[in-house]
């Protein structure tokens, strides 16, 4: 098995690419090892000294470091922990877990425009994060304001904001009038 990785924008979050499918469906976010019971990959990240957060995606595993631990000297145990992993046929997630699917809060009335805000992040902007390590999803909607929860590689990068604001806020207020701002909500 041979596993590539891929630098992120978050400089304290690095991709992995196993070369197969991570998740069948949805994505899992583990910002904490408490949070990780439910994957044993996450498990075996979190075991490494110096990890402090596992995203799975489609076909790509991120993991986000401390800042006081160089990645050439964690890099050699994750990429064991992630082969050890699929080499021994545990699953993803276990307890007939599945991948997180956004529901998020809002107002029955506003359905219709959530449902183009969705449409717009699944087609549009979810691909493009991901293929940067993250997972952006819909949190909710109130009064013109689209709440934000950002995955992976994109929690706590650098340039998160400006993804958010001139990307994400840009590109949804140019196809939905009803939309004026774009916050991210914490995990």
């Amino acid at each position: 098995m041979f596993i590539q990785t891929e630098s992120t924008p978050n400089p304290a979050t690095l991709k992995f690419l196993p070369g197969q499918s991570v998740m069948d469906m949805g994505t899992a976010d583990f910002p904490s090892a408490e949070s990780a019971s439910a994957s044993p990959l996450a498990q075996r990240l979190f075991a490494v000294a110096g990890t402090t957060g596992v995203f799975l995606g489609s076909d790509f595993v991120t993991v986000t470091k401390t800042d006081d631990m160089e990645w050439d000297h964690i890099k050699p145990a994750l990429l064991g922990a992630i082969m050890e992993h699929f080499q021994s046929g545990a699953p993803m997630l276990t307890d007939g877990q599945s991948g997180a699917v956004a529901q998020g809060d809002y107002d029955a009335a506003d359905e219709s425009i959530v449902v183009q805000i969705k449409e717009l992040l699944d087609t549009r902007v979810r691909p493009a994060v991901a293929q940067d390590g993250g997972d952006i999803t819909f949190h909710g909607f109130d009064r013109g304001i689209v709440y934000l929860h950002m995955k992976g590689a994109c929690a706590g990068c650098p340039s998160s904001t400006l993804t958010l604001k001139m990307g994400i806020e840009n590109l949804l207020r140019h196809y939905i009038p009803e939309v004026v701002e774009v916050r991210p909500v914490a995990a």
